[in-house]
């Protein structure tokens, strides 16, 4: 079985999709539109950066998941649909596109959307990320709790073994920093991030997000998809995609357990579609003996020589 694999913010660099870009016809016409459709040059800043723009939340979402897409579609083309799909929390918008219960425009003003929201969701400084490795994940859950029993900070993303991100309030992070490092940890590392993801400080924007999902059409995925909420299937009850869609922003990712959910039913390939090969690297600290795969190509031949399909 093989799964498609979408990535989140963090893997856009600038020059991504620019070799396909310029070989391409019908990348180049859908990052174009894309562009057009929300009313700002994404291929420029995308291709020439300048980097601090691109990596601006509200710039660097809408421009992985068009990436992302534009892979798809193309591998759609010539390749049998995925046995089933999953996102890395932006990316989970991409997953939810192709698999049909997103329209791609929708999509793509949802997710500048959210990226504007939680631009501003909290004041600047306020809030940090940071990845701790080399503990196992009931201690620094521990570690959280002892800093904040109130979840001022938490895990926010279990990404795979030995290596977790935490979120919340700037000092408390740096404390659990610490503390991480007094048990341990082989390295930890405070993110570069605008805001505190996937923590209870992100709750504005679960909101913009429930006002922007009543004006648009929810569909039941006609591909499996995995919640990063939940670990399970999304149900095919469109509301209840959407109620996930909002509290995903600020609840804790859960992709070792997603990548696991999919090796228990019988997943043995997986393929990373868009920017970066960081999904491939979660996914072999989870299983070594697992089939992996990356679509960020310089070219079509070099796309086209992928195994994507069983």
């Amino acid at each position: 079985m093989v799964a498609w694999l979408f990535p989140g913010q963090g893997s856009q660099y600038v020059g991504m999709c620019k070799g396909l870009y310029e070989s391409c016809a019908s990348i180049r016409d859908n990052l174009e539109l894309s562009g057009r459709l929300l009313g700002f040059d994404m291929v420029g800043i995308m291709q020439n950066g300048p980097e601090e723009v691109l990596t601006l939340t509200q710039n660097a979402q809408p421009a992985i998941l068009a990436h992302s897409i534009a892979i798809s579609d193309l591998l759609s083309d010539y390749s049998s649909q995925p046995d089933m799909v999953a996102g890395l929390s932006l990316g989970e918008f991409s997953a939810l596109v192709v698999a049909g219960s997103l329209s791609y425009s929708d999509a793509l003003r949802l997710v500048r959307l959210r990226g504007l929201a939680m631009q501003e969701a909290i004041a600047p400084g306020e809030g940090t990320m940071a990845a701790i490795v080399g503990l196992p994940e009931e201690l620094v859950e521990r570690i959280c709790e002892e800093v904040s029993p109130e979840r001022d900070v938490i895990v926010a993303n279990y990404n795979c073994p030995g290596q977790l991100v935490v979120s919340g309030l700037t000092a408390l992070v740096r404390k659990a920093i610490l503390l991480a490092q007094e048990r341990g940890a082989r390295r930890t590392v405070e993110l570069s991030v605008s805001a505190p993801f996937h923590s209870k400080f992100l709750q504005p924007v679960g909101e913009v997000l429930r006002e922007f999902l009543r004006s648009i059409q929810v569909r039941t995925p006609k591909i499996p998809v995995i919640s990063n909420v939940t670990a399970e299937f999304f149900p095919d009850d469109p509301e209840r995609i959407k109620e996930l869609l909002i509290v995903q922003a600020f609840s804790p990712v859960k992709w070792e357990q997603t990548i696991r959910k999919m090796l228990s039913i019988g997943v043995d390939r997986f393929v990373e579609v868009g920017p970066g090969k960081v999904l491939n690297s979660f996914v072999k600290k989870i299983d070594r003996d697992a089939q992996v795969s990356s679509t960020d190509v310089e070219n079509l031949a070099q796309l086209r020589e992928i195994e994507i399909s069983a």
